[in-house]
C-alpha cells in the first residue's frame, strides 16, 4: 500500500468569490475545502488544493475519489442520497446489546413499530440486528438470529421503510434480503463468514465494510497502531479491492472506520479528528459512535443512558467532516442537530 495519504483541511463557508481552482467540493456534498494535509513516509505537510496535480499519480487518484459525487442508491422504491448527511437508526432485536438490548421486548411487531417511529422521526434507513457486537457478547446461532430479525424486517419492508441488516452471517444475510432488507452492514467486512462475500455479490446489494483489527474473531481484539488513521485507511482500501475482486461493484460499498472496535480512546479520538481522510476511498462514509464507551471515558464514566450529549457532539463532528451516514440510537435528536447544521450551511453558502 502506498505510504501517501490526503486529508481535506481548511474548510471554507462558501466558494463564492474565491479564485477558480482554489477550493474543491467534498464528495459532491455541502462542504468545500482549500487544502490537503499530505502524509508521506511519516511526515506531514499542508498543500493547497490548486497544487495537488503536482504531487503525482497517487495524489491524483485520491483527489479524484475525494471530489467525486457519491451516487444515490436506488433500492426498490426508496432512494438513499449521499449529497447530504443521513441518519441510520439502530434497531436491536436482541436481549443483550450494550445500549438498548431488550428495550422493545421480543415481540417483532413492537420492535418493527419502534423502527417505523424512527423513520417517522427522520431516519433514512433502519439497521436491524439480531446479535450483539459488544465486547464479550455471546455468539448467537444463525437460526436464532434469523428468527429474531426476519419478522422485523418483513414488517418494516411492508411499511415502506428502508432496511439494512446488521450481521456477519451469510445465512442471515440471505434470509434478511429475502425478507426485504436492501443493505448489508457487516462489522467483519465480509471476513467472518467465508460465504458472505459470495452471497452479497450475487445479491448485488450495497454493503457496509467496517474496520476492526480481528474481524474473523469478533472485532474487539487489541489493535496496536503506529498511525491509526492511515492504517485503518489502508486496511479499508485493501478490503475494498478484495470485495471488488469478489464481484461487488465499488459503487455499492460504504465504509466504516469502526469506532470502538479494537481501538483505544486515543485511537478513537484520532479517527474522529481524521475522518475526512476516508473520502479518499471514494465511497460513502458511515460513522457509528452513538453512545460508545469513548463518551463515558471523556465524561466521568457516564453510563450508556447518559451519553446523548456526547453522541450529538460526535455526530456533528462527523457531519462537519463530510460523513454521509450516521448510525445512531437517538434519531429525533440527531436529525434535529443535522437540520440545524444544514440551515447554517445553506446560509453560509449564499452569504
Amino acid at each position: 500500500m502506498a505510504d501517501f495519504h490526503l486529508r481535506p483541511i481548511q474548510f471554507v463557508d462558501t466558494p463564492v468569490g474565491l479564485p477558480d481552482g482554489s477550493v474543491a467540493r467534498l464528495a459532491g456534498g455541502m462542504l468545500w475545502f482549500a487544502a490537503y494535509e499530505v502524509t508521506e513516509r511519516g511526515a506531514r505537510r499542508n498543500v493547497p488544493v490548486a497544487e495537488v496535480a503536482t504531487l503525482g499519480e497517487r495524489a491524483a487518484t485520491l483527489h479524484a475519489r475525494i471530489v467525486a459525487p457519491r451516487p444515490a442508491l436506488t433500492l426498490g422504491e426508496r432512494t438513499l442520497r449521499f449529497d447530504q448527511p443521513q441518519v441510520m437508526g439502530i434497531l436491536n432485536a436482541t436481549p443483550d446489546s450494550f445500549s438498548d438490548g431488550g428495550q422493545h421486548g421480543d415481540d417483532p411487531a413492537a420492535i418493527a413499530a419502534a423502527g417505523v417511529d424512527m423513520a417517522t422521526q427522520g431516519a433514512a434507513l433502519i439497521d436491524v440486528g439480531g446479535e450483539s457486537t459488544r465486547p464479550g457478547a455471546t455468539a448467537v446461532w444463525e437460526g436464532d438470529e434469523i428468527a429474531r430479525v426476519v419478522p422485523v424486517v418483513e414488517r418494516l419492508g411492508r411499511s415502506g421503510t428502508l432496511v439494512s441488516i446488521d450481521t456477519r452471517k451469510a445465512a442471515v444475510i440471505e434470509a434478511a434480503l429475502g425478507a426485504g432488507a436492501r443493505i448489508v452492514n457487516d462489522v467483519s467486512a465480509l471476513l467472518w463468514d467465508e460465504r458472505a462475500l459470495e452471497v452479497v455479490a450475487k445479491a448485488g446489494c450495497p454493503v457496509v465494510l467496517m474496520h476492526s483489527p480481528d474481524p474473523d474473531q469478533g472485532g474487539h481484539g487489541a489493535g496496536r497502531y503506529g498511525n491509526v488513521v492511515t492504517e485503518v485507511f489502508d486496511w479499508l482500501e485493501a478490503r475494498i479491492d478484495g470485495v471488488v475482486a469478489g464481484g461487488i461493484d465499488r459503487s455499492r460499498v460504504i465504509v466504516d472506520p469502526g469506532i470502538g472496535f479494537g481501538k483505544s480512546l486515543a485511537d478513537n479520538l484520532a479517527l474522529i479528528n481524521g475522518l475526512a481522510i476516508f473520502h479518499g476511498l471514494g465511497c460513502p462514509i458511515l460513522l457509528g459512535a452513538s453512545r460508545k464507551r469513548m463518551i463515558g471515558a471523556l465524561d466521568n464514566e457516564a453510563p450508556v443512558a447518559a451519553r446523548l450529549g456526547g453522541s450529538i457532539a460526535l455526530a456533528v463532528k462527523g457531519v462537519e467532516a463530510g460523513v454521509q451516514l450516521l448510525r445512531v440510537h437517538d434519531v429525533a435528536e440527531t436529525v434535529q442537530a443535522i437540520r440545524v447544521w444544514r440551515g447554517l450551511r445553506d446560509r453560509a453558502l449564499v452569504s
